[in-house]
C-alpha cells in the first residue's frame, strides 16, 4: 500500500511538472482590430441617425448623417466643391513642399553640424512655440493680399516640425555605424547617403504625417481668416449662415481628405521602408 501511495504521489508531481504553463508574455502588445473600430463608427453613426429621427436632438445644432450625406452629395454634383478643394489643396501642395524641403535642408545641417547646431536649435526652441496662424496678418503686410501669406504661413508650420524631426532622425543614427564607415574612409557624402540618411529615414517619414495634419489645420485657419475660396471658407460661410449640415459635410471633407493623405504616407513608407 505504502508503494503504491508513493507511486501515485509521484505520478501526481510528474503531471504537475509537466503541466502547461499559460503564455504571459502578450501583455502590452496590444492589436488592432479593423472591423471592431468600423463596426463601432458603424454603429455610433445608427444611434446618431435613430436619435435625429426620433426628434431627440435638435438638427439645427446637430444635423443627421443622411442630411450631411445629402449635403454632401449635392456639392459633389455642383461645381463649388470642387473649386473649394482645388484652392485648398493648391494651398496645402505648395505650403508643405516649400516647408519639407527647407525643414529637411536645415535638419541635416543641424545634425551634421556644429555650428548649424548651435545657431539653428536656439533659433527654433524660441521660434516654434509662436503660433503661426497668428504671423498671418504679418505675412499679409510683407506679402500683400493672395496666395503668398496663406502658402507661407503653412510652409511655417511645416518648416519647425520637419526640422524638429530630421535633426531627431539624424541624431538616432548608431554612431557605431558611422564610424564604421570612417574607419574604411568612406567619403563624407557617401556616409550621408548610404548610413544617415536610410537611418534617419523612419524618423523624417514619422515627421511627415505631422506635418500633413500641420498645413491642414493651417489651411483651414487661413482661409477662415483671409480667403473667398477654400474648405475653410466654405466651413466659415455655412456656420455664418447656419447650415449646419453642409458645415459638417465640409468637415467630413476635411476628415476624408486627411484619410487619403495618411494612406498616401503608409504607401510610401511601405516602399521606403520595405528593407525593415
Amino acid at each position: 500500500m505504502l508503494d503504491r501511495a508513493e507511486e501515485k504521489a509521484t505520478a501526481q508531481a510528474a503531471g504537475e511538472t509537466l503541466r502547461k504553463v499559460a503564455f504571459r508574455g502578450a501583455g502590452f502588445a496590444p492589436k488592432t482590430s479593423r472591423y471592431a473600430g468600423l463596426l463601432a463608427l458603424a454603429g455610433l453613426i445608427a444611434l446618431w441617425q435613430l436619435a435625429g429621427s426620433f426628434a431627440l436632438i435638435n438638427p439645427v445644432f446637430l444635423p443627421t448623417p443622411l442630411s450631411i450625406m445629402r449635403a454632401m452629395l449635392q456639392l459633389a454634383s455642383s461645381s463649388a466643391l470642387w473649386q473649394h478643394l482645388a484652392y485648398s489643396v493648391m494651398r496645402i501642395g505648395s505650403g508643405w513642399l516649400l516647408g519639407t524641403v527647407a525643414g529637411i535642408a536645415v535638419g541635416f545641417a543641424i545634425g551634421l553640424s556644429t555650428l548649424a547646431r548651435s545657431i539653428g536649435i536656439t533659433f527654433i526652441s524660441a521660434l516654434f512655440p509662436i503660433p503661426k496662424i497668428a504671423l498671418l496678418p504679418l505675412l499679409i503686410l510683407w506679402l500683400g493680399i493672395g496666395e503668398e501669406p496663406k502658402i507661407a504661413t503653412i510652409a511655417l508650420g511645416v518648416f519647425f516640425s520637419t526640422a524638429i524631426s530630421v535633426y531627431g532622425g539624424v541624431d538616432a543614427v548608431p554612431r557605431n555605424l558611422i564610424r564604421m564607415a570612417q574607419s574604411f574612409n568612406v567619403p563624407f557624402l557617401a556616409i550621408v547617403r548610404r548610413v544617415i540618411w536610410p537611418g534617419a529615414l523612419p524618423s523624417i517619414l514619422a515627421g511627415f504625417r505631422i506635418t500633413a495634419s500641420v498645413a491642414l489645420l493651417l489651411v483651414v485657419s487661413a482661409e477662415m481668416i483671409g480667403a473667398e475660396y477654400g474648405i475653410g471658407a466654405f466651413v466659415l460661410q455655412a456656420g455664418n449662415l447656419m447650415q449646419t449640415d453642409q458645415l459638417l459635410a465640409g468637415v467630413v471633407i476635411l476628415s476624408l481628405f486627411g484619410l487619403l493623405i495618411g494612406w498616401l504616407i503608409s504607401r510610401l513608407e511601405r516602399r521606403l521602408l520595405h528593407w525593415r
